[in-house]
C-alpha cells in the first residue's frame, strides 16, 4: 500500500510529533508545525499520536493512492479534491485504489495536513520519522517529497473509517491577523521600555522569509538599552554571550525585523531573545503566510501554562470523540 507523488506541490514534507532530546547536541526537534491539525488528522484516520503525516505549505501535493484506505486534510482553508470531486476538510474521507488527491488554491491558512490511516511508513531517525531538511535527515529521503517518489504506508490504524468529522467549534479560523501570546522574559531587558511597548502594540508583517526555520516581521524599529559590551558578546547591541533558543524565541538582530524561531531553527547563539510564543500559538503562527499580519499578546507563566494544559485537554476530548 503507498501513495505515488505525481506533483509535490510546493514543499511537502513527511513530519510527526518531531525529535525530542538531543537539543543539547544541536539537534532542533523538527515535527508538524501545526500541532493541533496534525494531531487531529491523525485522530480522524485511526492513527496513534505519533504517526507520520504529510505538511504542506501554500501549495498541496497532488497523489495517488494504490489501495483503499482513509485520508483526513486538515489545517488551512484550501479545497482538496478526489479524481476532480471536492471532498470536506477535517473529515475522514474513504479512497479507493488509483484515486487521486489534488488541491486548489489556498484560500485561508498556509500549511494543509494529509494524514493517512497507518501513516506514512518512513524510517525513523533518532526516534522520529521527521524530515530535517537542512540536514537532509529523516522524513522521505530527508528531503521534501518530489515528483515520482512512492511513500510506504503503514498498517496499524485503528478502525479507520470515513466519516469522523471534528466539530464545527473544534475548527481553526485563520485571520488576517493572528495574535500570538508571548511569555516576555530571557533578554527582554535589552530592549528600552518604549520599545518593549512598542513590539507589542505593533501589528507586524509576516516578510517572504517565513519557514519552518523562523518567520521575520517588519513593522517597527527598537531601540536597545545602551551597555558595555559584555565579555564573549558581539559588538551589536541586540548581541548576548551565547546561549539556549527555546523553540518560539524572538529575536530582534538590529532592532528591526523581529524573528521566531521554529521547530528546524538553530539551537542556540548569540544574538537576544525578547521573549517566546507560548508552544499552542505556534500552530497559529505556521498557518500565517507572507503579507498576514501579526500582533504579539504578552501573557505570564501561569497563564502559559493554563493555555497548554487546556490544548491537551481539548485534544484529549477530540480523541475521544472520534474514537
Amino acid at each position: 500500500m503507498s501513495i505515488l507523488v505525481h506533483d509535490p506541490g510546493l514543499e511537502t514534507t513527511v513530519q510527526d510529533t518531531g525529535r525530542f532530546g538531543h537539543y543539547a547536541i544541536g539537534f532542533p526537534p523538527s515535527g508538524a508545525l501545526d500541532s493541533f491539525a496534525y494531531h487531529v488528522g491523525n485522530a480522524l484516520v485511526g492513527n496513534a499520536p505519533g504517526a507520520a503525516a504529510l505538511e504542506a505549505v501554500y501549495l498541496g501535493p497532488t497523489l495517488e493512492f494504490t489501495a483503499d484506505t482513509v485520508i483526513a486534510v486538515t489545517g488551512a482553508d484550501i479545497p482538496a479534491t478526489l479524481d476532480g470531486e471536492a471532498i470536506p476538510l477535517w473529515e475522514s474521507v474513504a479512497v479507493r485504489a488509483g484515486q487521486t488527491l489534488a488541491f486548489g488554491q489556498l484560500a485561508g491558512g498556509a500549511r494543509p495536513y494529509v494524514a493517512v490511516a497507518g501513516g506514512i511508513d518512513v524510517p525513523q531517525v533518532y526516534g522520529s520519522r521527521s524530515t530535517y531538511t537542512l540536514v537532509g535527515m529523516g522524513g522521505f529521503a530527508g528531503r521534501g517529497l518530489a515528483e515520482g517518489d512512492e511513500l510506504t504506508l503503514g498498517d496499524d490504524a485503528v478502525s479507520p473509517r470515513a466519516g469522523r468529522r471534528l466539530a464545527d467549534d473544534d475548527v481553526p479560523v485563520h485571520p488576517a491577523t493572528a495574535e500570538l501570546r508571548l511569555l516576555v522574559g530571557l533578554h527582554s531587558y535589552r530592549l528600552t521600555p518604549d520599545s518593549l511597548e512598542r513590539f507589542t502594540d505593533t501589528a507586524w508583517k509576516v516578510t517572504p522569509d517565513a519557514n519552518r526555520v523562523g518567520y521575520r516581521y517588519r513593522g517597527a524599529e527598537l531601540e536597545f538599552v545602551p551597555r558595555e559590551q559584555p565579555f564573549g558578546a558581539g559588538s551589536d547591541p541586540a548581541n548576548v554571550t551565547d546561549c539556549g533558543y527555546p523553540v518560539g524565541s524572538v529575536q530582534v538582530p538590529g532592532g528591526v525585523e523581529p524573528i521566531v524561531l521554529l521547530q528546524d531553527a538553530v539551537t542556540g547563539g548569540g544574538y537576544a531573545t525578547l521573549g517566546t510564543v507560548v508552544s499552542v500559538d505556534r500552530d497559529r503562527l505556521a498557518q500565517t503566510k507572507t503579507g498576514d499580519r501579526t500582533r504579539f499578546v504578552a501573557v505570564d507563566l501561569d497563564e502559559a501554562l493554563t493555555i497548554r494544559r487546556d490544548r491537551a485537554a481539548q485534544l484529549d476530548r477530540i480523541r475521544s470523540a472520534l474514537a
